[in-house]
C-alpha cells in the first residue's frame, strides 16, 4: 500500500500496450521508485505511474520518454502531490456524505491528475475518485465534493491547470445531488 509521505509521482501515458511494459520495466529498473500502476486503459493505450522522492522519479521518468520515445502520449512529473491524489486514484477515499459535486473531465490520464492535485490543494474539498481512462475511451475524470463555495474554488482551479495543457474536456458543478445518485458516487 501506498504511504501518504509520498512526495513525487511520475507518469507516462502510452499508445501502446506493448510499449507501455517495455517503458514501466526500464522506469523501476532506472532508479528506487514504486511501480503505483502499470495497466492498459481504452483505447489501447498504457499508463504507468511511479512514486518516490523527485530525483529517482525524474530519473525514472527520463528514461522512460527515451524508451518510450514516439509511443508517448502524455506524461506527468509531480513533486508535493496532494496527500488525497493517490487514494482518489485507487477509489479508496472515504467521504461521509456528498455535498456539492465537482467533476472535471479530461482527454488524458495526466491532465485529471494535475487536476485532481490543483483542486485538493486550492480548497477544502474531498477528492472521491480519479478515474483513469479504463472504459473511458482513454479519457480520465475526477470527482470532488465539499461545500459549493469550496467546490467552485476547487474547480477553477482544477480547470485552470487541466486546461494549461489544452486537455480540458467539460466541467460540472451540481450543487445539491439527488440522494438516488449519492449512491452511484460514493
Amino acid at each position: 500500500m501506498i504511504e501518504n509521505m509520498i512526495l513525487t509521482i511520475g507518469l507516462i501515458e502510452l499508445n501502446s500496450v506493448a510499449a507501455g511494459i517495455l517503458v514501466a520495466d526500464a522506469m523501476v529498473k532506472k532508479a528506487p521508485v514504486e511501480l503505483v500502476e502499470a495497466t492498459p486503459i481504452c483505447p489501447g493505450k498504457y499508463i504507468v505511474l511511479i512514486s518516490g522522492d523527485v530525483a529517482s522519479v525524474e530519473e525514472s521518468i527520463a528514461v522512460g520518454l527515451l524508451t518510450g520515445a514516439e509511443k508517448v502520449v502524455d506524461q506527468l512529473l509531480l513533486p508535493q502531490v496532494h496527500e488525497q491524489v493517490i487514494p482518489a486514484i485507487h477509489a479508496l477515499t472515504e467521504v461521509g456524505t456528498l455535498d456539492a459535486l465537482g467533476i472535471i473531465e479530461t482527454f488524458t490520464v495526466a491532465s485529471a491528475i494535475v487536476a485532481a492535485d490543483a483542486a485538493a490543494k486550492a480548497a477544502a474539498i474531498d477528492l472521491i475518485e480519479v478515474r483513469i481512462g479504463k472504459g473511458l475511451g482513454g479519457k480520465a475524470f475526477v470527482t470532488f465534493t465539499g461545500d459549493i463555495a469550496d467546490v467552485e474554488a476547487a474547480m477553477e482551479a482544477g480547470c485552470l491547470a487541466a486546461a494549461s495543457s489544452g486537455l480540458l474536456l467539460n466541467r460540472i458543478v451540481i450543487p445539491a445531488p439527488h440522494p438516488d445518485l449519492v449512491g452511484k458516487i460514493l
